[in-house]
């Protein structure tokens, strides 16, 4: 970044942590707020001059264009290919201390615009919360923040994000906090909290203080909470099968079609197809949302099941085969579908039964998805809430949300944003012990003052050793190449030791233990510990280039963790 006038950057090193989260989170509201801008306006301006390509027949080809296109512009221009963003972010607040590339403030931005302008079945929000996250994290670190400060307002650009294109500045903090910071502290909601009512403000300057989705009025009734009770049970299997949709997508296609240009093509046809037959499943679908809710929109029963399946599938191959773009603006579509087929559902069962109409069961068929796939039931009623207006239905929305999550809990350990960084081994939330070990490093543990002997020594010839070590282990090493070939424990010697007649006549190489368990020095603290509880050993030696360069105690290891503890726990 260019150098800024008048010594600001100067100033900000040196001010107090939290006027720096203040002004900093200040900035980066306003950077976040104008990115969901900019991609909104964009998406609006390419749709409508595609609208007429659209109503064509090649109609089934556009989709696979625009897919092929964001897959060249990430992979092989930008060399940013790597997911819908949201998972990105997560890890790195967890294990990258919050630095996220400076290129990834731009790049989803303009991949989601190729793929959602074409038809893609995706949202613009989690192309939105990496740049946001982006921005702040290349922003903190500018100002030669520290890494607690960083992730604080790399998160604090999510929330802006979310904010600004949904004019949604509560739900921007809940969402930061529940999903992608994992936790509720004072230092984090502090940027967090003034980034989101900068991007705010940013987007009700421009597009105005406006409802997303408005809705008439509802006066919820004595069987509306009874039917919100049942409903979880079918929003719940929706939120089920949209998550192992988009994973089990994923991996088929990975499988079958090993080469991204050609996922990207026969992805991108297949989704085509589906909007040649069933346009409703086209782009994030917001206006389908807003017909749902104004209750303008009647269709069978059984084509409400189907569209909710399409919906999912379409959402799963766009994602799978190389489209950028999130999964907030679809699981608001499959929530109101999945909201109204219930309604129809339940007054084919109950036809006396007085309920308040299918706009209820869609509000709370949204939040029930939200609730469920991103495993955040608090950004799921406050997000609603506010892009509907929907403070009249509080209740339901309580009831479903909170049912929804628990049950889809139930059957998904992990979110539809965490699955793919468990199964690497890469979620890591705050305040949990692979947390707090994540933020030691191997080479702090490292004890280095143990001296090596060799498999040819006589027991004897190790008396002046261990008088001068101190220590009760030793490396044993090859003499001509210093290869680790195992370890010596004093215990195990001593008792030869007193007996002249056999410490003279066995060597090391007959009472070495060659068998132990060994850590390498790439892996990390985490691997470590699990091998300590796997083996009950209390010192393993750590191996670099199949040489010794140091032991870890369970002792030492869980000193650091005692520090590191206290320094989390006292911010």
């Amino acid at each position: 970044m260019r150098q800024i006038p008048f010594g600001i950057r100067t100033v900000l090193v040196h001010l107090d942590h939290r006027a720096q989260l203040v002004i900093i989170g200040i900035i980066v509201g306003i950077c976040s707020g104008f990115a969901a801008l900019g991609l909104n306006w964009a998406l609006e301006a390419v749709s409508h001059r595609l609208s007429l390509v659209q109503q064509k027949s090649y109609i089934i080809a556009l989709p696979a264009i625009g897919i092929i296109l964001t897959v060249i512009f990430l992979k092989y221009v930008i060399r940013d290919f790597s997911g819908h963003g949201v998972p990105d972010v997560i890890l790195s607040v967890s294990l990258k201390g919050g630095f996220i590339k400076l290129r990834s403030s731009f790049s989803k931005l303009f991949g989601s615009l190729l793929t959602i302008s074409s038809g893609g079945s995706a949202g613009p929000e989690a192309p939105v919360v990496i740049s946001g996250a982006a921005i702040g994290a290349n922003i903190a670190t500018y100002f030669k923040s520290n890494d607690k400060i960083r992730v604080a307002v790399t998160g604090s650009g999510a929330a802006a994000a979310i904010a600004a294109i949904f004019n949604a500045p509560i739900a921007g903090v809940i969402f930061t906090m529940e999903v992608i910071l994992g936790e509720w502290s004072a230092l984090s909601m502090l940027p967090v909290a003034i980034s989101s009512v900068t991007g705010t403000v940013i987007s009700r300057m421009f597009s105005g203080n406006r409802i997303p989705f408005s809705h008439r009025l509802i006066q919820v009734n004595f069987n509306d909470i009874l039917a919100s009770a049942v409903f979880p049970l079918v929003i719940a299997l929706f939120a089920i099968i949209f998550i192992r949709s988009l994973k089990w997508t994923q991996e088929i296609i990975k499988k079958f079609i090993p080469y991204v240009l050609v996922r990207a093509l026969v992805g991108g046809l297949l989704v085509g197809v589906l909007i040649y037959f069933f346009p409703d499943v086209k782009g994030e679908g917001y206006s389908l949302v807003k017909d749902l809710l104004g209750n303008k929109y009647s269709s069978a029963i059984f084509f409400l099941l189907v569209l909710v399946l399409l919906k999912i599938l379409a959402t799963s191959i766009t994602l799978g085969s190389g489209g950028a773009g999130g999964v907030f603006a679809p699981s608001l579509v499959i929530g109101s579908l999945g909201g109204v087929f219930y309604f129809q559902l339940i007054s084919l069962i109950f036809p006396n039964a007085q309920f308040s109409g299918a706009p209820l069961f869609a509000l709370c068929g949204m939040a029930g998805i939200l609730s469920g796939t991103l495993h955040a039931p608090l950004t799921g009623i406050f997000l609603i809430v506010e892009i509907t207006g929907g403070y009249d239905v509080i209740l339901p929305l309580l009831l479903v949300s909170f049912l929804t999550f628990t049950l889809v809990k139930l059957a998904e350990k992990y979110s539809i944003y965490q699955y793919e960084l468990a199964e690497k081994g890469w979620l890591v939330r705050p305040r949990t012990d692979a947390r707090i070990l994540a933020d030691i490093k191997t080479e702090e543990l490292l004890e280095k003052d143990l001296i090596p002997i060799y498999p040819e020594m006589r027991l004897n010839d190790l008396v002046p050793i261990i008088e001068e070590s101190g220590r009760n282990f030793f490396p044993v090493e090859d003499r001509e190449t210093g290869d680790f070939l195992g370890m010596v424990n004093f215990s195990d010697i001593k008792s030869f030791l007193f007996r002249p007649e056999l410490a003279g006549s066995i060597i090391v190489e007959e009472v070495m233990r060659s068998d132990i368990p060994r850590a390498s020095y790439s892996d990390s603290v985490i691997t470590i510990l699990k091998m300590f509880d796997l083996t009950n050993a209390w010192s393993i030696p750590v191996i670099k280039n199949g040489k010794f360069i140091g032991l870890i105690s369970k002792a030492t290891l869980l000193d650091h963790y005692r520090k590191e503890l206290k320094a989390q726990t006292d911010i």
